[in-house]
């Protein structure tokens, strides 16, 4: 498997749901990005997950006692969206969290009876947030390393299934609502103050280890980050947060005080989708 001489020969896009905030600007002219938006539904109200106010979307998720429900996007609004004379690279969040990977392999089959299927690759990034924004940007990593689709799609599955997601909760409000944990479970560890450290394990969420305090938690999580990344000087570490700069920021000092070298550290901010997921001040992670 070798790259090829010129960086890239042929125009690429890649697309990727809204549970991704990487920018959709790219540095070279013959890559392209795209974002194609959940929908997220509180009440009677329906949200379109693009350049939302997150602000306004967590104070409506917390005045609502009702279930808040989100909506993948359809195989149309992801062939809508490719480019025939282009290869086409989809990333997803986990197929064990939501249908988007689906939809974006019925939107392949339909690139098919157009002619072009054979230039549509799809990931299911097997995370959510940080793990599809590191994968998004792994591609484009790839893309510029010269490498043919067919070993770029390799190449980048691999990088999936080595990476790790953590992730680090500031309310379990939406996990009751969403019927993720119990009332009672939620109730002790808003009690307790207990932030629980869970991990994503073959695209699905478990519990890692359990905190008191905030504080307690990231310091736990930057140990865990220490202790498990392997040749970091290769890897970018992603945090991504909801509405708490403050805290990816105190993450991200505590990481590097561990003496951790990673190849750089990448801040965003949560988009609607990963608002939903981890609600006020959660954070995500991956590396």
């Amino acid at each position: 498997m070798t790259a090829i001489n010129s960086f890239p020969d042929y125009p690429a896009r890649i697309i990727i749901d809204s549970c991704s905030e990487v920018a959709l600007q790219s540095d070279h002219h013959n890559i392209s990005l795209t974002r194609v938006p959940f929908k997220i539904y509180i009440d009677d109200d329906e949200f379109v997950d693009q350049d939302l106010n997150r602000s306004e979307l967590i104070d409506r998720m917390h005045l609502s006692k009702n279930k808040v429900r989100t909506a993948c996007p359809s195989p149309q609004a992801f062939f809508d969206v490719m480019d025939p004379n282009a290869v086409n690279f989809v990333v997803t969040i986990s197929s064990k969290l939501s249908s988007s990977y689906n939809s974006a392999c019925l939107a392949k089959s339909m690139a098919e009876e157009k002619g072009f299927g054979d230039r549509v690759y799809i990931f299911d990034s097997l995370s959510a947030v940080s793990g599809e924004d590191l994968t998004a940007l792994y591609i484009i990593e790839t893309l510029k390393r010269g490498f043919k689709p067919n070993d770029l799609f390799h190449i980048v599955r691999d990088y999936i299934t080595h990476m790790s997601t953590y992730f680090v909760l500031n309310s379990f409000e939406n996990l009751v609502k969403n019927g993720r944990i119990k009332h009672s479970v939620a109730l002790v560890g808003k009690l307790l103050k207990i932030n629980p450290i869970m991990k994503g394990v073959n695209g699905e969420i478990e519990l890692k280890e359990k905190c008191r305090g905030h504080k307690k938690a990231l310091f736990s999580l930057a140990k865990i980050i220490s202790n498990e990344v392997e040749s970091p000087q290769t890897k970018n570490l992603a945090i991504t947060h909801v509405n708490a700069p403050e805290t990816a920021l105190k993450l991200k000092a505590a990481v590097e005080k561990t003496e951790t070298p990673f190849k750089s550290i990448l801040i965003f901010e949560s988009g609607g989708l990963g608002t939903v997921y981890a609600d006020q001040g959660g954070i995500v992670i991956a590396f």
